[in-house]
Order: structure tokens, then sequence, then C-alpha cells
């Protein structure tokens, strides 16, 4: 239980800088630089995807990372599920809810990201960055 709590706190911190790019980017994009709703949500999520790559590869997941093309292309695969799961909530939200403008689109974004992000720890613990006895099991 105590493993699970230490990566639990540390994808949270992976994730959370992730969060904060997303964030910054998709306002970047939406708010500054005058992006569609949509757009502004994939591109931020998709930079926000290499950035949280890095994080686990070398913070949360650094004694199962094995940086093999395998295991890159299944975090890769995954996390691009996650960003079309984040989108498809985001639309929800924005279009379906009424959570557009400046408050209602960021609370519609983190919504969409908090949601995704629940898939996301499954997979990324189960199937990209096992352990390595796990990864040996039939």
């Amino acid at each position: 239980m105590r493993l699970l709590v230490l990566e639990l706190v540390k994808f949270g911190l992976v994730g959370g800088s992730g969060v904060a790019v997303n964030l910054v980017v998709f306002n970047l994009l939406l708010h500054g630089a005058g992006s569609g709703a949509m757009t502004a949500t994939v591109l931020a999520s998709c930079v926000a995807m290499g950035t949280n790559y890095l994080g686990f590869r070398f913070f949360a997941y650094r004694d199962r990372a094995s940086r093999t093309r395998g295991q890159i292309a299944l975090f890769f695969v995954f996390s691009g599920i996650g960003v079309a799961m984040e989108s498809v909530l985001f639309y929800a939200a924005y279009h379906g809810a009424g959570l557009s403008g400046p408050l209602g689109s960021n609370i519609a974004k983190a919504l969409s990201i908090v949601l995704a992000s629940a898939f996301r720890f499954l997979v990324y613990r189960t199937w990209v960055f096992q352990h390595e006895h796990d990864a040996r099991r039939p």
C-alpha cells in the first residue's frame, strides 16, 4: 500500500506539472492567439503529453522505464487515447454544458484533464511502465 501511495504522489507531481503546461498552452492559444477551442485543447494536450513523458520516464517511473521502442510506442498510443478522451470531455463541457468564456473554458479544460488522468494512471502503471516481474508474466 505504501508503494502505491508513493507512486500516486509521483504520478501527481508529474501530472500536476503536465496540467500546468496544458492549461498555460491552452490559454495562450485560445485567449492569446485566438485559436479555436478544440484546436487549443488538442495542441495543449499534445505539448503536455511530451513533457509528461519526460517526467514519467526520468522521475515517476524511472525504476521501471526501460526506454524500449515498445514502451515509448505504448506511452504515446495510450497518451493519444487520453488526448482523444480529454478532447471529447472538453467538447461536451465547452459546447454541451456551455462552459465557454475565459472561466468556463478553463473549468471545462480542468475537468477533462482530471477525468482523462484516471485512465492514464491505470494504463501507464499497468502496461507502459510495468514492474520488471509484471512484464515477464504471460
